[in-house]
């Protein structure tokens, strides 16, 4: 789908998209579509799937932008590179929030560490803009426009009354119509298993090659978790932070050492 994108006009929201799915893929159109409404929009992502990527930076290669027919930016980065790119370089007005998905699958618990569409979302956060991650946590449907709708209102409130301190919220919406939600709850992040193991295979020259195993099963999904909220068909709206800092052992640690 076509997407008309229009000059920042300095009285409209102006919101930067990625993702880590790919510029092609349907979540992301989708919240293009609906976001266009109400904001001015531009999309910088990466030109290929790259799920799981994390907060990496590219540091051992140049960054090549292009834009696709629909009027999509694309990068041969991942999804930090794409909003890095395109606040720290390409664009000339700060965007006013940072939205990153829709992805095509949950991004809850552990998983939000190794999550790309997490990443994308706290890059711009880390850049001092609020930010919002937002996956579909499919089942078979892809309910897309139901994360698009939601994101829309998230968007419309902050646009009636912004959020005190910065923002970076992750949130998962389940695979079903709007009119099909329980409503909104405001959770913390739960607990899987470990990952099952890799699994050892032969390539066709002979050699030993290994692929990452499955997530684990979950280990804490009760009240108050991501994991709960979407199984409940509620939208799970987490805030998150960067401060990876354990306060808790900060003395114990200087006990130890000394």
């Amino acid at each position: 789908m076509d997407i008309i994108y229009k000059l920042f006009h300095p009285f409209q929201m102006r919101i930067l998209l990625s993702n880590d799915d790919g510029y092609f893929a349907p979540g992301l159109a989708c919240l293009a579509q609906v976001l266009s409404t109400i904001g001015d929009i531009i999309v910088v992502a990466p030109e290929r799937d790259r799920s799981g990527a994390s907060n990496s930076l590219t540091l051992d290669r140049p960054l090549h932008l292009h834009r696709a027919y629909n009027g999509f930016y694309y990068v041969n980065g991942t999804p930090t590179d794409c909003v890095h790119l395109a606040v720290s370089g390409m664009l000339d007005t700060l965007p006013d929030m940072v939205i990153s998905g829709i992805n095509d699958g949950a991004n809850m618990g552990d998983d939000t560490v190794y999550s790309g569409t997490v990443a994308a979302a706290t890059e711009g956060f880390l850049l001092g803009i609020p930010s919002l991650a937002v996956s579909l946590a499919s089942a078979s449907n892809k309910n897309f426009s139901t994360a698009a709708r939601i994101t829309a209102d998230i968007v419309q409130r902050f646009i009636t009354s912004k959020f005190q301190e910065p923002m970076l919220l992750n949130i998962n919406v389940p695979d079903v119509t709007y009119e099909q939600l329980e409503g909104i709850e405001v959770t913390r992040l739960g607990r899987r298993h470990k990952s099952e193991a890799v699994i050892k295979s032969q390539s066709p020259r002979g050699e030993t090659v290994y692929w990452v195993g499955a997530a684990g099963a979950v280990q804490d999904a009760g009240d108050g978790t991501d994991f709960n909220a979407v199984q409940k068909n509620r939208v799970s709206i987490t805030p998150l932070q960067i401060d990876l800092t354990h306060y808790e052992q900060l003395d114990a640690v200087k006990q130890w050492l000394l």
